[in-house]
């Protein structure tokens, strides 16, 4: 069983409408609320992959009522700790015609030390009970930013497996602590880290840096275009096909599930990037966060090109365990 971790879950409100008139009224837009939060997305689509999962969050207030019937209603199985303030919240407003779409997000939800302490005590239990877990998403306060760290240190003292897929000011600290997979969006871990990854040389130097960290595998993902990764010392650049991007929320979370999903299935590190990558891609051609169906895993696998960059690794099956 994956566990998914998710700090900062998130009810959206989406109104669709054909063409939006920005300062005028706009008139029989199409409802609907959906459960978000990166962590919320990576049990989405590992459902979506047969993958058996549960989704650990916390949840208050009204909002937290109507997150928890949607997640029963997608057959997301979840668990929570009751927070006294209201799950935050967003705006997503889509126009049809443009392709467009614009989010409003609400503030973070505050947790309290007491359910911030609470929520650790169960991940521990969660963790020595699990095959993978996976730290997805940022941290909403404070008082929850020393979460992700004890969970990845909790991983490693079971021997599980712990993908972390965060940025923040808890970035540093999760990295410290020795995730076996880190996944960073380029932009967000340059704003985290206050570093620059603009050049080949960076990234890679960032890369290596995590490896003495003892982490396992890292993937430094830069929207559609081509980005860096590695396994163990070993690295790799890796080129995606051009698309024609319609909404790129959740493609990192379903990219996430892809690298979850090939440890699961014991597949090989190249086989698992282009299936991460494959999903990643098909996602940001819809709406729909993180919902690419099992029969489309391999759509743009035979379109990804991955490069080794550096030293050459042999034919064999690396995966950490």
């Amino acid at each position: 069983m994956i566990l998914t971790v998710t700090l900062n879950p998130l009810l959206e409100r989406r109104l669709t409408y054909d063409k939006v008139k920005f300062s005028e009224e706009n008139r029989n837009g199409i409802s609907e609320l959906k459960a978000g939060g990166k962590g919320i997305n990576a049990s989405r689509q590992l459902n979506n992959l047969n993958i058996d999962n549960l989704a650990y969050t916390f949840s208050g207030g009204i909002n937290g009522k109507i997150f928890k019937e949607i997640l029963s209603k997608e057959n997301i199985k979840f668990t929570f700790v009751r927070t006294s303030a209201e799950i935050r919240e967003a705006s997503i407003i889509i126009e049809k015609y443009s392709e467009s779409l614009s989010t409003f997000y609400q503030e973070n939800s505050l947790v309290s030390k007491n359910e911030a302490d609470e929520f650790k005590n169960k991940l521990e239990k969660m963790i020595e009970n699990c095959e993978i877990v996976i730290f997805s998403g940022s941290s909403p306060c404070k008082e929850t930013d020393s979460i992700f760290p004890f969970g990845i240190r909790t991983a490693n003292k079971y021997d599980k497996i712990s993908i972390c897929d965060t940025y923040g000011n808890h970035l540093k600290d999760c990295i410290e602590a020795g995730p076996t997979i880190l996944h960073n969006n380029v932009a967000e871990t340059e704003n985290s880290l206050q570093s620059d990854l603009n050049s080949e040389k960076s990234k890679i130097d960032y890369l290596n840096y995590l490896y003495s960290k003892n982490i396992k595998q890292a993937y430094l993902t830069e929207g559609s275009s081509s980005f860096y990764c590695s396994n163990f010392d070993y690295h790799f650049k890796v080129s995606l096909p051009q698309i024609p991007v319609v909404d790129p929320t959740g493609s990192g979370d379903s990219f996430v599930a892809g690298i979850a999903y090939g440890i699961h299935k014991n597949l090989t590190f190249h086989n698992s990037l282009a299936i991460a990558s494959s999903l990643g891609i098909e996602n940001a051609l819809r709406y729909d966060a993180a919902n690419v169906r099992s029969n489309e895993i391999d759509k743009w696998k035979d379109q990804v090109k991955i490069e080794s960059s550096g030293k050459k690794m042999k034919t064999l099956d690396v995966t950490p365990r």
